[in-house]
């Protein structure tokens, strides 16, 4: 994946899973999908590769924190996919490995960042505080 300079250091995963989609879009229609054995593997790479960001979208209007985790961890799962299915385009041969090489370092990126965001929503909540009327 191309950088336009320097990354932040609190990585906005709604603009960067929508980034990472274009980038799976645009590696997917380079490749001829034609090929009996390659074609369904381009599918399901292309299916869950933008599936990430559409369920980071979707996160991003939870109606509750339950709501939130829930599809941020199905967009963690798609992400985990899309790891899977790059690796297998390289590691069978139907792709260069090089040629997936940014892409799955980018997509191990995406999942360490939604994981970490799915295990803190599963931390428990401490009680909202109770303010105490002064004595004044």
């Amino acid at each position: 994946m191309q950088s336009d300079g320097p990354r932040p250091t609190k990585p906005d995963i709604s603009a960067r899973s929508y980034a990472f989609a274009v980038a799976i879009v645009r590696f997917c229609s380079r490749l001829e999908a034609g090929n009996q054995t390659r074609g369904p593997i381009i599918r399901q790479l292309l299916r869950s590769g933008t599936s990430v960001g559409a369920n980071v979208q979707e996160a991003q209007a939870g109606q509750s924190r339950k709501d939130f985790a829930s599809k941020m961890t199905i967009a963690l799962k798609e992400a985990r996919e899309t790891v899977y299915w790059l690796r297998l385009l390289g590691d069978s041969g139907l792709v260069e490995s090089s040629a997936v090489s940014d892409l799955l370092t980018e997509a191990q990126s995406v999942t360490n960042i939604l994981g970490a965001i799915v295990r803190t929503c599963r931390r428990p909540q401490p009680p909202p505080a109770v303010v105490q009327p002064s004595d004044s």
